[in-house]
């Protein structure tokens, strides 16, 4: 489970092998070895026992600020996979491998895009041209994406604006279909302007403490058949 602690008071220890959190006159227990990683805002506390079990027991902490926003991260010292990770990203970064990879990741995040959209679209037949100028754009930056060739250090610019050109047709879509009431204009983040980005913000958050598990997933894909990738 991923134990994720945002009440304004709240406080989190350790009692034997268990993690402990504590607000006012309530409180709730559970085992080390049941917790995954552990979520933490500015709003609450953490003992320093509390610290080392999640190190003895392999659990990352991350702490968010008071928008949902990751800005730290403690994990164990010991030399193992984090170690190997970084040191592969070192050996591809210069290499074709670092842009395939780092393409796939792109191509794959303008993918799930389309795919949410095209259902959407399904079911609002009204908004059916509309959608489909919106999928149309997206589809442009992918394949000018896929196009892409060389390194990560001469391309990085190319991926970020092709991304970030994308993300702009997302989320105008995904705000034409919205309620009235709920529509945004685009993204915000320190702080969220509107309940729909304060609610993504807080999803981005808790997201990011699962990434590195994806990483190393992909790392240990890529050591084994680097030549196998074909290009979030």
């Amino acid at each position: 489970m991923q134990l994720v602690i945002n009440s304004f008071g709240s406080y989190l220890h350790k009692s034997g092998n268990c993690f402990v959190v504590k607000r006012d006159d309530r409180r709730f227990e559970v085992a080390a070895g049941k917790v995954s990683s552990i979520l933490i805002t500015t709003a609450a506390s953490i003992s320093t026992d509390a610290i080392k079990l999640a190190l003895d027991s392999n659990i990352d902490i991350v702490f968010l600020n008071s928008y949902g926003e990751p800005y730290g991260r403690v994990w164990h010292p010991r030399l193992g996979s984090t170690t190997l990770i970084r040191r592969r990203q070192l050996e591809i970064y210069d290499a074709s491998e670092g842009l395939n990879l780092a393409r796939e990741w792109g191509v794959k995040k303008l993918d799930n895009q389309i795919d949410l959209l095209v259902r959407l679209r399904k079911a609002r037949e009204g908004r059916r041209e509309e959608l489909d100028r919106y999928i149309s754009d997206i589809e442009q930056s992918k394949e000018q994406m896929k196009r892409l060739r060389g390194t990560i250090e001469a391309r990085r610019q190319d991926i970020l604006g092709l991304e970030g050109k994308a993300a702009r047709s997302y989320f105008e879509a995904i705000s034409s279909i919205m309620p009235e009431r709920y529509r945004f204009a685009g993204r915000s983040r320190n702080p969220a302007r509107d309940e729909f980005n304060a609610l993504l913000n807080y999803g981005y958050g808790v997201l990011y403490s699962l990434g590195l598990n994806v990483i190393l997933q992909k790392t240990r894909y890529t050591t084994t058949d680097l030549n196998g990738i074909g290009g979030n």
